[in-house]
């Protein structure tokens, strides 16, 4: 069964929307240049709010970096938000992902590559992540770019990686034929589940999670 990651919550209240609509991750940014960029404090609350309120539940929390100055500094944010795992969306070096790793000491390490014209993809092997994204390319955003990618070049990459995590441009209008194409371990939305930036509408991720279930 192909998972379903939302990413870009800033609410509790989208948090309970996404898991109702039966989610099995929630994305938390700490880009701050992001629309979606939510303090980790205030992620913290929303998890142990999610905790009390789904007692026997187990909900998948990751946290969304770019460009974090250190592997240290990525920990310090974990630490303060209480996130489950870490989602690199910037230009991290191998180096950089191979010492972030060792200090998760078990907690779950995403490596995002965009996809652009010199993507090859061998390249997904080059990191010691548990798991790879594959998301759009563009030249100012990182993530909820709307834009969709070669889904072929993502079914080579797939091949090639324990876990392949599935983005740019999905929605629940295209979620079933991507899943199709590629069959990844998980799909990641954003944009597209959103009545505005920041804001996601239940809507949209309840016809989503059922595309993916269905499809």
């Amino acid at each position: 069964m192909t998972l379903v990651k939302i990413c870009g919550i800033t609410s509790l209240d989208d948090a309970r929307a996404a898991i109702a609509a039966g989610a099995d991750m929630l994305g938390f940014n700490f880009y701050r240049p992001s629309p979606r960029f939510v303090e980790p404090a205030e992620v913290k609350k929303i998890i142990e709010s999610l905790a009390a309120e789904t007692v026997g539940q187990t909900i998948s929390t990751v946290g969304v970096f770019v460009n974090e100055v250190s592997p240290a500094a990525v920990m310090l944010l974990v630490e303060e938000a209480g996130v489950g795992g870490v989602q690199l969306h910037g230009d991290e070096t191998i180096e950089f992902c191979d010492s972030l790793k060792l200090l998760l000491k078990g907690r779950v390490l995403i490596k995002v590559l965009r996809v652009t014209d010199a993507f090859a993809p061998r390249d997904v092997q080059r990191y010691q992540a548990d798991a790879i994204m594959l998301d759009a390319f563009h030249g100012e955003l990182r993530g909820g770019t709307g834009q969709v990618i070669d889904w072929s070049l993502a079914r080579s990459s797939g091949e090639l990686v324990p876990r392949l995590f599935l983005a740019g441009g999905l929605s629940p209008e295209n979620v079933a034929r991507a899943i199709a194409q590629v069959h990844p371990y998980a799909v990641d939305a954003c944009s597209s589940l959103e009545a505005s930036p920041g804001q996601k509408d239940a809507e949209r991720m309840n016809a989503f999670v059922q595309a993916v279930r269905n499809g």
